[in-house]
């Protein structure tokens, strides 16, 4: 698989051409962003910990009869992954109270949501990612019902299998975002899975093991990353 020119460069991923028109090379880059960028830095380990992290995660997922995009690593920063039309809005899913959700609503932080919250958001940076429903999505073209449907019914199965995962490692999977693409007519699971992505919590102690540790300044970012990761049951270099 020969990497060509690239096609796209986010807050902490690069995308890439291949010599395979279907395949794209996803780049983990040592790049974190906060706050819509207002706050930036470089932490060294971040490419390889969230694609190893995001490997392992959707290996589980493919496993439990998800389709994602996910097709293997290349090398410790980079991964092969499907070429998706992705959709422009993102399921969140809610299994404790936490973050925009306490700001919302004034509900204190940590509550237990039985069941679990769903909703949804529009991917615009220029906008901060305003919240929709899927009345809005499907007027605007954003994505139409069924595949509304089918990515609810993804999400709340994500949920199910990655919960039960954590749990076993004595961790709680707070909350998450997901976004999902085309390929060939079915709706895929695409972009990644990582602490950077979602909420993680010890159980015990409540303490927070995802990027919140790099909003709120809390330090050793990449070392609590690794944390989740072995207790999980992910190997890194």
């Amino acid at each position: 698989m020969e990497k060509r020119d690239e096609l796209y460069a986010g807050k902490a991923k690069s995308v890439y051409y291949t010599d395979d028109p279907e395949r794209f090379v996803l780049v983990f880059r040592d790049d974190t962003s906060a706050f819509d960028g207002e706050k930036k830095e470089q932490l060294t380990r971040k490419g390889m910990v969230n694609n190893r992290f995001n490997a392992f995660i959707m290996e589980k997922l493919e496993a439990a009869g998800i389709p994602t995009h996910f097709e293997k690593l290349l090398s410790p920063v980079e991964s092969l992954v499907k070429k998706l039309d992705m959709l422009p809005v993102e399921c969140v899913v809610r299994n404790v109270s936490a973050g925009s959700l306490c700001r919302r609503l004034g509900v204190e932080e940590g509550q237990s949501l039985t069941p679990p919250t769903y909703e949804l958001f529009l991917k615009n940076d220029a906008l901060h990612d305003p919240m929709i429903n899927e009345s809005l999505a499907v007027t605007f073209g954003w994505a139409a019902a069924d595949e509304l449907a089918q990515m609810k019914i993804l999400t709340y199965k994500v949920n199910e299998v990655l919960k039960a995962l954590f749990e076993e490692a004595g961790l709680l999977l707070v909350d998450y975002k997901l976004e999902f693409g085309r390929v060939s007519g079915e709706i895929v699971l695409g972009d990644e899975f990582s602490p950077d992505g979602c909420r993680i919590w010890d159980m015990a102690t409540r303490k927070k093991m995802d990027k919140d540790r790099f909003r709120q300044g809390l330090g050793d970012v990449i070392e609590t990353y690794e944390e989740v990761g072995k207790r999980l049951g992910i190997q890194f270099d």
